[in-house]
């Protein structure tokens, strides 16, 4: 499972962690790779962000939005129907926002590892007992 953070991660030059080629080898190894529906939205604004902040050119954004598309994520289909009940009380619980409780919700649900630089999500995954992909 990989959040909009790690997904930047990977795709933004300047913002390559040590841990983006562990995120894509796991990920081009077939390890199933979910997302949340607001994944896609909230990926795409981040690239388009980097574009006006000059991080990166618009070549370089467009071609980043065209690789989105062909990563191996799967977007699970239940995100929205958890949204009131599993992913509010864990926004609560761990003083998260939603869009990112989405993502701890999913990887417990899954029970999957979590790939995230996001310092406030790895903090509650651990917490949740949600592996963080490092």
């Amino acid at each position: 499972m990989i959040d909009g953070s790690a997904t930047l991660d990977l795709l933004l030059k300047d913002e390559q962690s040590s841990q983006a080629p562990k995120t894509f080898k796991a990920m081009e190894s077939g390890l199933p790779t979910y997302v949340p529906t607001h994944w896609w939205v909230e990926t795409a604004n981040g690239l388009l962000m980097a574009e006006r902040r000059k991080r990166a050119s618009q070549a370089e954004i467009t071609e980043a939005l065209h690789l989105i598309q062909m990563l191996p994520v799967i977007t699970d289909d239940q995100t929205a129907q958890r949204c009131s009940d599993d992913t509010a009380s864990l926004a609560r619980q761990y003083g998260l926002t939603i869009y990112d409780a989405a993502y701890l919700e999913l990887a417990m649900r899954r029970r999957s590892a979590l790939a995230t630089t996001d310092h406030a999500l790895a903090k509650a995954a651990a917490k949740a007992g949600v592996d963080i992909l490092k």
